[in-house]
């Protein structure tokens, strides 16, 4: 049995910084210390007093198989991520066909366990008519349904109140919701096209606004405590809407609440540099927003950051406004990204290792991982917090080959990222050839 014993860290776990040692045995966590002596077979790593983080459980990824391959995959996008410290996954179903049936979920699972460098689940979407599927989930293997409410095409768009009361009413597993009103979403568009103006990403959050997600969001909370549901509301971008969610721990909370760390990071500000580089859906909006966003971390009406990680290709965002799809590659950077408001005493570490971590894996209920513990699973992340991490498009690991940070030095490095045990990057390189991800496994 493979062992590892990391020497001098500083580890951050459930509110505590402290100096101590760790000692990894096959998949699992053996033994947390002051000190611990090497014992015969131990590889020995110093970190040299850099922070031992667990590994960041991503609760909304968009990895784009199958069908969408050309923008990404699930060996891709997982390799990225545990570059970026995240050691699990859950993703989400507008694939090609889109996850909506038994069969499909499967398939994806069958994908995930051939090649995923990180741990993994999979969400259901949620359509008008397949209530049947979705009461016959097994809680234990699936991580959620998702609930495109107004904002997406296709099957996966869920307007017809019947159908919401039937989900919100009928799911055995958490509801996850993307929040924007169709109705006021195509008005606002509307306004351009009545004036005979052409939309520009600058108005990308003038049309998908803080009353469409405010609408949505609302409409949300309040099915979800009419029915007693399990809520947890997806990529919060505005102040107003912070007022549908309760301050306090994440635990026995009925409705949680969710931020990006595109969101935290990003304002409208940054339009007219990026451009469709960072459209997505819900929009990147004001600084007040923002401000707003980061402070709810500290009052905990957040729950859980993530990323949405949703890569397409450099020619698909080149495109015009209007054509150019939304969403943008971030799992590689997402921990690094949050590492630096610690560094500008925005946020603590602490903070970062719960939002990140403790808190999606009491959420969703995630066996044995989210937390350095003895007999827990060994995902764990080695960051060395005092040297930085150029970004390029050149040195990034996504399918697509580009970044919204291109040019950009975070204040972190991640120097090392074990996944159940298994050294899967080496702070310089990705280590290929080991497909070490398990399938999650949720107590509830």
């Amino acid at each position: 049995m493979k062992r590892v014993l990391i020497k001098n860290a500083i580890l951050v776990n459930e509110g505590s910084v402290k100096e101590g040692d760790i000692r990894l045995s096959g998949d699992r966590i053996d033994k947390i210390a002051a000190e611990i002596s090497a014992e015969t077979n131990d590889q020995v790593i110093d970190a040299q007093g850099a922070w031992l983080l667990p590994g960041m459980i991503d609760d909304q990824v968009h990895f784009r198989e199958p069908g969408l391959e050309h923008k990404g995959r699930i060996a891709t996008e997982s390799l990225a991520a545990v570059a970026g410290g995240i050691t699990s996954f859950m993703e989400m179903p507008n694939v090609k066909p889109s996850t909506t049936t038994a069969e499909a979920l499967e398939h994806k699972f069958g994908i995930a366990e051939a090649c995923s460098a990180a741990n993994y689940s999979f969400y259901l979407g949620a359509t008008e008519d397949n209530l049947d599927e979705i009461k016959a989930l097994n809680p234990s293997r699936v991580c959620g349904v998702k609930v495109f409410m107004g904002a997406s095409t296709g099957d996966l768009l869920v307007e017809n109140p019947q159908a919401l009361e039937n989900i919100f009413r009928e799911s055995p597993v958490l509801i996850v919701t993307h929040c924007e009103h169709g109705s006021v979403l195509n008005r606002n568009l509307q306004v351009y096209r009545d004036a005979g103006k052409t939309p520009s990403i600058i108005d990308h959050p003038k049309i998908r606004n803080v009353e469409a997600c405010y609408a949505s969001s609302s409409l949300a909370v309040g099915l979800a405590r009419k029915h007693g549901s399990q809520l947890h509301v997806l990529h919060i971008t505005t102040e107003k809407e912070l007022s549908l969610f309760e301050a306090g721990p994440v635990a026995n909370k009925q409705i949680t609440a969710e931020a990006c760390v595109h969101h935290l990071w990003f304002s409208e500000e940054d339009y007219p540099r990026l451009g469709n580089l960072i459209k997505c859906n819900p929009s990147i909006k004001a600084p007040s927003d923002r401000a707003a966003l980061i402070n709810a971390l500290h009052t905990q009406q957040i729950d859980i950051v993530a990323t949405d990680h949703a890569p397409h290709t450099w020619d698909e965002k080149q495109q015009d406004y209007e054509n150019a799809p939304a969403g943008l590659p971030l799992v590689q950077h997402a921990l690094l990204s949050m590492l630096d408001h610690v560094h500008h005493q925005r946020l603590s570490i602490e903070q970062v290792v719960e939002k990140t971590a403790h808190n999606p894996a009491i959420r969703y209920g995630v066996r044995e991982r989210g937390f350095l513990r003895e007999g827990y699973f060994a995902d764990v992340v080695l960051v060395d917090p005092a040297q930085s991490t150029p970004v390029s498009h050149e040195n990034t690991y996504y399918h697509c080959k580009w970044t919204p940070f291109d040019g950009h030095s975070f204040s972190s490095q991640i120097k090392s990222t074990w996944v159940n045990g298994v050294q899967v990057f080496d702070g310089s390189s990705l280590i290929t050839g080991v497909h070490p991800g398990a399938a999650l496994i949720f107590d509830r």
